[in-house]
């Protein structure tokens, strides 16, 4: 397989003929593909940065359950 590196473009060779000639190798050589994949990619997280996100969850939902009872923070329908 070509490596991308690799391709040059031809003497007397049109940028449309080595644009598709160049796409053409990309996407045989699964690079386009690979980069498609990682582009989203994220890293999990550790057990202890789960359990601070968590308890900060926590923290709130209790905040705010605490606002209701007072009467400072309404309660919005969801539907």
């Amino acid at each position: 397989m070509n490596n991308v590196s690799e391709i040059k473009r031809k003497q007397g060779e049109t940028f449309e003929a080595f644009f598709r000639r160049f796409t053409k190798a990309m996407q045989q050589s699964g690079k386009m593909l690979q980069a498609r994949k990682i582009k989203y990619l994220t890293k999990e997280k550790s057990r202890n940065e789960n359990r601070k996100s968590a308890l900060i969850r926590l923290k709130h939902q209790k905040e705010r359950e605490y606002l209701k009872k007072i009467g400072k923070l309404e309660e919005k329908d969801r539907y």
